[in-house]
């Protein structure tokens, strides 16, 4: 049996996610099958096995790699402002922008993994409020300095300004309407922004 390289072995890994992704994207998670995912990989059905246990897990893993990328691009757009408002108007842009570029894949994840009976508790679960807390390092910091009110609730203020892109941008990822992310981030950024009493320092 000929050995495999470890390069070899990633990019078999690597492969075989592409096409877990591309298949799950196009046929979600309950229409997509192990072999579907084979064939468009070009390996065999029990190459896939050998990478991952199940069906499940290859969403686990795929969901997983969009996860670290998003959170990485996102704290980066983030850290680098410094007033809050700025902050929080690049968070929402960018999360607009996840629905653009990966518009297949939050469907999934809306439409079939969110609600899903295992999803509570769940690894994927946990990723995605790795996620949505960079918000509220935002807004607890902001506190700290004075710029917003300390009754500034910051999970109600998550679950606001996440339900509402999630809203927003359903009609888009459904293949329906356009999606202006400049224009939604600036307007949505100055009605929560108003709503808070910030006080902008530069003004």
């Amino acid at each position: 049996m000929p050995v495999i390289t470890a390069r070899q072995r990633q990019d078999r890994y690597d492969s075989i996610l592409a096409a877990a992704k591309s298949v799950f994207a196009e046929r979600g998670f309950a229409g997509a099958s192990i072999s579907d995912i084979a064939r468009q990989a070009n390996v065999s059905d029990g190459l896939v096995y050998r990478y991952f246990e199940n069906k499940r897990d290859l969403l686990f893993h795929v969901l997983r790699v969009f996860y670290e990328r998003i959170i990485a691009e996102l704290e980066e757009a983030v850290l680098r402002e410094t007033r809050f408002e700025a902050r929080l108007r690049k968070l929402i842009r960018r999360h607009l922008e996840v629905f653009v570029a990966d518009a297949d894949l939050c469907r999934l994840f809306i439409s079939e993994v969110r609600v899903a009976s295992d999803y509570q508790g769940s690894a994927i679960q946990a990723l995605n409020r790795e996620y949505t807390a960079i918000l509220i390092r935002i807004v607890d910091a902001a506190q700290a300095e004075g710029a917003i009110r300390r009754e500034v609730n910051p999970r109600l203020l998550r679950d606001v300004i996440f339900g509402a892109i999630e809203h927003r941008a359903w009609r888009y990822v459904n293949g329906r309407g356009e999606l202006d992310t400049a224009r939604t981030a600036r307007d949505l950024t100055k009605l929560l922004v108003n709503g808070m009493n910030v006080r902008d320092a530069s003004a």
